[in-house]
């Protein structure tokens, strides 16, 4: 009797959860109330210094994602370098914006998967076929999703570190952001040195080699983490979760990464079993209002029922926008109304950051 008074007590409590409002606060500001965006076009950057000192700072957004990828006139490997890139000029003045605006900027280039988009490869297997992880095959990139390169190729990580350290140094960061999410080719047999390896422990080498390099420059690691989570047991699926073996992973890479956790259509509540594995985490939505605020609500409610250690590793917010910057900018300001993946990211983000500044 007393365990089925205590199920129908968790019961109610659990209804009495479901139908609270998404305007319920814990009273305390998250450390992360954060964005990320596509690096605008070398055109876009007086649009993205207005945006960030008149849209960011006025939303409350402390934290901006910039993911690069090669679009940055690199100099140390300039093969890498895709079309329309940013000088360092351009980064620079993109700092200066978000530091006037109180927001940290820290830069990103997708690594390990995300390789190629369609029929284009980007700039690091394009100008360096020979560290694809599955060499020759897939010719214009059909049958796949993205190219990946061989994290176990001799010479991959003297280009790779060339890459993060110029980026880096030129937004003047103290984190980088890896992406590294949805990663499907990984430990492929047409690969000489990863075939029949075991793939949570080649995605974790990764992780670690790419941490160990940003440590020794005093910055911290930044992914996402999807390919940490178990597709099949959770139920999650393929896309936000891994069907590819590499879920054990998280046990096997250091503490101290930041874990983007990002959900789309439903609000998965993974960012408790991230902080509960000892990871500081920030859930990550995209264009569903709904889902950012159940998000945002799971955030707080883990934060409220959590021992404190647990507690302030859910560090808060990342919203995700998947267009353009300048798309993204112009629907904010109302100067684009027909792109309706900005003008769904845009009514997310102004929601979910509303219902943010009732924290501060």
């Amino acid at each position: 009797m007393r365990t089925l008074r205590a199920y129908l007590a968790y019961a109610c409590l659990t209804l009495v959860w479901l139908l609270l409002p998404a305007t319920q606060t814990c009273g305390q500001p998250f450390p992360v109330r954060g964005i990320h965006l596509a690096a605008p076009n070398p055109e876009e950057i007086e649009l993205a210094e207005r945006f960030i000192r008149e849209g960011l700072a006025k939303e409350g957004v402390n934290v901006l994602v910039l993911e690069v990828n090669y679009r940055y006139q690199f100099t140390r490997r300039p093969e890498v370098t895709d079309p329309r890139a940013l000088s360092r000029e351009d980064i620079q003045r993109l700092l200066a914006a978000s530091r006037g605006a109180g927001i940290r900027l820290i830069p990103m280039i997708n690594l390990l998967g995300h390789q190629s988009w369609g029929k284009t490869t980007f700039g690091l297997l394009r100008s360096h076929p020979e560290l694809d992880e599955t060499p020759g095959k897939y010719p214009g990139n059909e049958g796949i999703y993205c190219r990946s390169y061989c994290p176990l190729h001799p010479q991959v990580h003297e280009v790779v570190f060339d890459l993060v350290d110029e980026l880096a140094e030129a937004a003047e960061a103290d984190a980088f952001h890896v992406g590294m999410d949805e990663v499907f080719l990984i430990g492929e047999d047409d690969c000489p040195r990863c075939k029949g390896r075991n793939k949570a422990e080649l995605f974790a080498g990764e992780v670690r080699v790419l941490r160990d390099h940003l440590a020794r420059s005093g910055r911290t690691l930044w992914m996402w983490g999807d390919r940490f989570l178990d597709g099949e047991t959770s139920g999650i699926g393929k896309w936000e979760a891994s069907a590819n073996g590499t879920a054990p992973a998280l046990q096997l890479v250091p503490k101290d990464i930041v874990i983007c956790d990002w959900h789309y259509e439903m609000a998965h509540p993974t960012a408790l079993y991230f902080a509960l594995q000892g990871f500081n985490v920030v859930s990550s939505p995209w264009r569903r209002g709904s889902v950012a605020l159940r998000q945002l609500d799971l955030m707080r409610l883990a934060r409220q029922n959590s021992a404190p250690v647990v507690a302030v590793r859910m560090q808060g917010m990342l919203q995700t926008t998947w267009v353009g910057f300048g798309a993204f900018a112009r629907a904010y300001f109302g100067e684009e109304i027909r792109n309706v993946n900005a003008m769904e990211a845009v009514a997310t983000f102004r929601e979910l950051f509303r219902e943010l500044r009732k924290d501060r």
